[in-house]
């Protein structure tokens, strides 16, 4: 039996494609190849937002925060969050930047390992049933039993696909949240062999493979996942062996801070690899320890090492939403060019 679709078409065009029953308007067009702008795909940012000019829909979240009364009195709706009752028309700016590089699609996966990289912080490795091709650091929406909507996670390996006889694989490093469902659910719910949903790839933050200029990659808690992706993806592209990578965690106490073993690990890291990290709370240390690294905020530390050499340099950043308005005001300060600066926003 298959699923009812209803037809989107894009209004003041011939544009089009199909939604399925259980697919939201806006990943339904990312399937289809349509540059439908986006950012944190679960309600949060509001660049998903469409007007509807013909047609009805239905919002999976009424309560999701980007959509506002405003919105509802204009007829605009949230694509990620919004499911198609009929054919429609909708409105809405196509931008080329938001073209996938790779359709997103659903494949199912089952729980094969994890490990642990902080006391707080655990890697989860799915393999899964069908490749899902991705670009380092882009993410996934998982599909946890139990859990109401979707959860966003990046990925922290550089390829799904498989050696031979293998599965290919996700993986996803995680920051247990207190009280977060999701994070719970994967911490404490899932068993050995346990299957989830993936939905993906997302995300437009991820390594630019043509762009030769050294690369800054700032990380703090979980937003390590897409960095480290990132920097793999650095080391094993032909076209960067010329440029060098610099890699900036900022965590609050010292046994937060994690990520060198990993970038260790990689082809020519002596040569083209550094890793400096910074603690908001240098005081609070295993009995014993002293700290004797970088004391402050990660981005005073981008800041001091790289002052306006940040203009040459390519930039991603990941991790909770303070740090990165904080990254975002000190590259504006600077007058880093905002075409070289990438970040998805989650909330």
């Amino acid at each position: 039996m298959t699923s009812a679709a209803h037809r989107i078409t894009l209004s003041d065009s011939e544009a089009s494609f199909q939604c399925d029953e259980h697919d939201t308007v806006l990943r339904s067009a990312l399937r289809a190849g349509m540059a439908f702008p986006y950012e944190c795909n679960v309600g949060a940012c509001g660049n998903c937002k469409f007007e509807l000019i013909e047609g009805s829909v239905e919002m999976k979240w009424a309560e999701a925060p980007a959509w506002t009364d405003r919105d509802r009195s204009r007829n605009r709706y949230l694509g990620c969050q919004c499911v198609p009752l009929s054919d429609c028309t909708v409105k809405f700016r196509p931008s080329e930047q938001y073209a996938p590089v790779h359709l997103p699609r659903r494949v199912a996966g089952t729980l094969a390992g994890r490990r642990s990289i902080t006391h707080d912080i655990e890697e989860f490795h799915f393999a899964l049933a069908t490749d899902m091709p991705f670009e380092p650091g882009q993410y996934a929406l998982l599909n946890l039993p139990g859990v109401r909507g979707v959860r966003a996670y990046s990925m922290s390996n550089i390829s799904a696909a498989g050696t031979a006889g293998e599965a290919p694989m996700l993986h996803f490093q995680v920051r247990r949240v207190p009280n977060g469902k999701g994070s719970n659910v994967l911490f404490d719910g899932l068993e050995m062999g346990a299957q989830v949903e993936f939905d993906g790839p997302y995300g437009m933050a991820y390594l630019r493979r043509k762009v030769t200029r050294d690369v800054l990659c700032v990380a703090g808690g979980s937003g390590l996942a897409p960095m480290i992706s990132i920097a793999r993806g650095f080391a094993t592209e032909p076209a960067l062996a010329g440029a060098k990578l610099h890699f900036l965690y900022g965590a609050r106490t010292p046994r937060d801070v994690c990520g060198h073993d990993m970038l260790a690990s990689l082809p020519g890291f002596d040569e083209r690899f550094r890793f400096e990290a910074a603690v908001s709370d240098a005081t609070n240390v295993d009995a014993g320890a002293v700290w004797t690294g970088h004391t402050g905020f990660v981005h005073e530390l981008a800041d001091t090492m790289f002052g306006d050499g940040l203009r040459d340099m390519e930039i991603y950043f990941a991790g909770p939403p303070a740090m990165g308005q904080a990254i975002q005001r000190t590259l504006l300060a600077r007058k880093v060019p905002f075409e070289q600066v990438h970040f998805d926003q989650f909330y």
